[in-house]
């Protein structure tokens, strides 16, 4: 019997391993290092179903050559389709010692893809059907397609055979009942034969909430999975509060009255106001995009405050001077490192969560002659408006966290790649929200309060409301946002931070 010595690592230790010995710990190597010496027969026994090494199996590794090895899986055959190949195959290097440098990355990246193929079939996205407009919409897509006119008037005779035998084509795919009529037509297929037969006397639908909802998701909210649940929670309301998904033009101001009472009934007014005016802006959006000659009921519809007094004002607060220096050092302490960088920028720039977490490297300017980040839209963060965009300095600790979290970047794309992400700043402000709460009890003080804390320092420094307004990105009317261009509007930021921390 051959007696060979493997080398691999397991918890940062060597193990040295023969046939009947048992495990001894040698002395520490270096992270991700491994060896295997064998025969070229013991090799090919190993390799057939993975590596295999005194009992311990590494799957899918495969040496095909003397200067090549590859990390081989196939596919599970109900993933398949999904994942769109039948067997992983990637490359891992020339040598051994880079395969097994290589194999966890790979593998790992492999099994998630795998996981998310399993989850993606056990859970599919659920269908949603068309609604008798969109089908309308969509058959008079497919006329066009045809080079046939949608709004047809039977004068053509040419047109008009030609739209009998599209008909008698997808007539035919179908079956006849005992009076010779197709039975299990689609509805797709209905409304197509409906456009095909009638032509401009086809009345087109009248667009229902459900068709607002739709619309206003498609062309306004978009991509944002956040906004898509609020409206779909909004709309939610919506049909329970009505019973059915009622046509637009029918509405009237007591349907809106009842809608707001539902939704009022167990939320503050401020969470009511807020779900009511979602409504309002997707029926408007409605009443524009279907040319609608209608009045929106929901307009000037007001949520009785009365009783539970001023929710907005009074949900939130600033930090005091104490708990700001308390939750401080508390992060300092026991937080990670990029949660305290990203609440050292917080604490001297007032900027949203969300701004700082979905910064990009090169959204920090740490050469300028005035240190700033840049809040700006891109693909990993939306920002709140326009206005919301803008140059923010970086002043004292906020510029050293600046630049501690660059370094630790790494040359990744985001600067916290942790929370630079969909969601993120969620995450973030969970994770934040811990500490916070472990030095202050009220519940009316969070993460956000560090932006109403910068709110009140502005004040008390003499700062002016349109200055104000360049710093928090603010939206108001004022002329601070009729400033020129960025390095103006920098300047003015700079010297407002200034007063703050002078």
């Amino acid at each position: 019997m051959e007696i060979f010595l493997i080398y691999f690592q397991l918890l940062n230790y060597t193990f040295c391993l023969r046939p009947g010995e048992p495990l001894s710990r040698k002395s520490p190597i270096k992270s991700g290092t491994a060896r295997v010496s064998a025969s070229p027969e013991v090799h090919h026994k190993v390799h057939r179903k993975g590596h295999r090494a005194v009992g311990i199996i590494v799957p899918y590794i495969t040496k095909v050559s003397d200067k090549q090895w590859i990390y081989r899986r196939k596919v599970p055959k109900d993933l398949r389709e999904k994942i769109g190949i039948r067997e992983f195959k990637f490359p891992l290097g020339t040598t051994e010692a880079e395969a097994w440098k290589k194999y966890p990355t790979v593998h790992k990246e492999t099994e998630k893809r795998i996981v998310e193929a399993r989850k993606a079939v056990l859970n599919p996205p659920k269908v949603q059907h068309q609604s008798e407009l969109e089908r309308f919409r969509e058959a008079r897509s497919r006329i066009r397609a045809l080079q046939l006119n949608p709004d047809w008037d039977g004068s053509d005779e040419n047109e008009g055979i030609i739209r009998d035998v599209i008909a008698d084509k997808i007539v035919s795919k179908y079956a006849e009942d005992e009076e010779g009529h197709p039975f299990g037509v689609t509805a797709e297929d209905a409304a197509l034969l409906n456009t095909l037969a009638y032509g401009s006397r086809q009345k087109a639908p009248s667009p229902t909430i459900n068709d607002a909802k739709r619309l206003y998701l498609k062309e306004r909210v978009r991509d944002d999975e956040k906004k898509q649940k609020h409206v779909e929670l909004v709309f939610s309301y919506l049909q329970k509060a009505l019973g059915s998904d009622r046509v637009l033009t029918s509405l009237k101001r007591e349907d809106a009255k009842e809608v707001r009472d539902y939704i009022y009934d167990g939320i503050k007014a401020s969470s009511a106001d807020r779900y009511l005016n979602t409504v309002r802006a997707a029926l408007n959006h409605a009443i524009k995009e279907f040319d609608l000659n209608w009045k929106n009921p929901f307009m000037g519809l007001e949520v009785d405050h009365k009783g539970k007094g001023e929710p907005d004002r009074d949900s939130k607060r600033p930090f005091t001077d104490e708990e700001v220096k308390a939750t401080h050092v508390r992060i300092l302490g026991y937080a990670k490192q990029d949660l305290q960088h990203i609440w050292r920028i917080l604490e001297r720039t007032g900027c949203r969560l969300a701004e700082v977490t979905g910064l990009r490297v090169e959204d920090v300017k740490l050469d300028n002659p005035i240190p700033h980040i840049v809040v700006e839209w891109h693909d990993q963060r939306r920002i709140k408006n326009m206005v919301s965009r803008r140059r923010v300095p970086l002043l004292g600790d906020a510029l050293v966290a600046a630049k501690e979290a660059v370094a630790e970047a790494k040359g990744s794309v985001m600067l916290f790649p942790a929370y630079g992400r969909l969601n993120g700043a969620g995450s973030a402000s969970a994770a934040l929200g811990k500490h916070v709460r472990a030095c202050v009890t009220d519940k009316k003080v969070t993460t956000h309060s560090l932006r109403h804390l910068m709110k009140d320092r502005l004040r008390l420094a003499g700062v002016s409301k349109a200055d104000q307004d360049i710093v928090l990105g603010h939206s108001s009317g004022s002329v601070g946002e009729d400033y020129g261009g960025d390095e103006v509007r920098l300047k003015v930021a700079l010297r407002a931070l200034e007063k703050v921390f002078a």
